[in-house]
């Protein structure tokens, strides 16, 4: 059996490797031969996968930000259509990366409509609009979507999908966490100092809107308190030199962990931090569910802002994942405007040195849990998968 994955940037890597391995495992049991093609990242290759393309460091947000990215894009699709062409997969699973992916999607139902498509992290059309109704047309080319959310769950079935609730895949990525004292000594610091974790860009447009604010306000941070170390996880190879210049060019004390390490120490860093400075995105859910209190920020261009508000109207009550499945405030939220220096570093005072709020925080993230569904997650998925396979 052939499968084709396709997905893009950091996080949908990230998915797509721990969806292989569960499909991998899955199809031994079954006595299946599995073959999995990929538009993807490195996570995916060690994974298992053969990659088509990598598009791991492809992705944007916004028109300006995109443009660099137009040309990259248009090869993967092109390498992916002559693919398509020569040697037809069994299925295709697609991961998150909605413009690209919905194109591909379409596409293959169009030129071949009994290859089955399945949606695994499908956009989040439940919490946001473009304008009154605007939504994708995701519904007319899946035949089964498997939904993370609930609420992702509820909408598609709603409008006629085929959906299934596995849950979140990260329940089953930090199910073991470490101990404080074991994290220390792993990443080489000291008990008595507070690690303050900064975690700026998956994305390149990321590391010019959004780290320089986060550096500056953690050095307000250290000024006022020394014992505060930085610690920043690169995101991509490429992003390792630019962190660590950026880091001294700022004055703060710390260091970076490089792209090859993240994924062994990240667990030891989630256990030892105090506090998380970050994007919005899949990582405020892994913060989530390790139990690290954080304040979440993103800005993109005025032009794309502008684009956004006024022309698409795009409209979404909340940019965390984790408060808008509370559909609350949990965790400090600076977009744009207010995304400067000095709100950071008031509303990380405000946790770091106020127990009620840290509290208020970790019930908040307890709660979230709760809706998040039971571990076993990418297990679930491939099960679903191998299923549609064999029909």
């Amino acid at each position: 059996m052939k499968l084709l994955i396709s997905t893009g940037e950091v996080s949908g890597d990230l998915q797509g490797s721990l969806l292989i391995k569960a499909l991998k495992t899955n199809a031994k049991k079954r006595d299946i031969e599995l073959e999995i093609i990929a538009l993807g990242g490195e996570r995916m290759r060690n994974a298992g996968a053969k990659l088509i393309s990598n598009t791991s460091s492809i992705g944007a947000i916004g028109f300006l930000e995109a443009l660099p990215y137009v040309l990259p894009t248009l090869n993967a699709q092109s390498k992916i259509d002559n693919y398509l062409s020569s040697s037809p997969p069994d299925a295709v699973v697609l991961i998150d990366y909605m413009g690209p992916n919905i194109r591909l999607g379409l596409k293959v139902k169009k030129k071949f409509p009994n290859i089955p498509i399945i949606y695994y992290i499908a956009p989040q059309e439940w919490a946001w609009r473009l304008g009154d109704t605007g939504t994708t047309d995701l519904i007319s080319f899946t035949d089964k979507i498997l939904a993370i959310f609930q609420e992702e769950a509820n909408f598609y079935s709603n409008k006629g999908g085929n959906v299934e609730f596995v849950g979140h895949p990260m329940l089953d990525f930090y199910r073991n966490i470490p101990t404080r004292e074991e994290s220390f000594k792993r990443i080489g610091l000291s008990s008595d100092q507070k690690i303050l974790l900064l975690i700026p860009a998956s994305r390149k447009q990321e590391l010019k809107y959004i780290l320089p604010t986060l550096l500056r306000a953690a050095k307000m941070l250290q000024d006022k308190d020394p014992s505060i170390t930085v610690l920043i996880p690169s995101g991509l190879r490429e992003f390792d030199g630019i962190l660590n210049n950026s880091l001294n060019e700022y004055g703060v004390s710390g260091r970076i962990i490089l792209s090859n390490e993240v994924d062994d120490i990240k667990p030891f860093l989630f256990s030892a931090a105090h506090l998380a400075l970050a994007k919005s995105g899949t990582i405020n859910m892994e913060l989530a569910l390790n139990s690290v209190p954080q304040i979440v920020g993103y800005k993109v261009s005025r032009v794309t802002a502008f684009f956004a508000r006024y022309l698409l109207r795009f409209n979404v009550k909340y940019i965390s994942p984790v408060n808008l499945l509370l559909n609350k405030m949990l965790i400090p939220e600076l977009i744009q405007e207010d995304f400067k220096a000095e709100e950071i570093f008031n509303a990380a005072l405000n946790i770091l040195e106020d127990n009620s709020k840290k509290e208020e925080i970790m019930i908040g993230y307890k709660n979230l849990k709760d809706k998040l569904g039971k571990p076993g997650v990418t297990e679930r998925a491939s099960k679903y998968i191998l299923d549609l396979l064999a029909q």
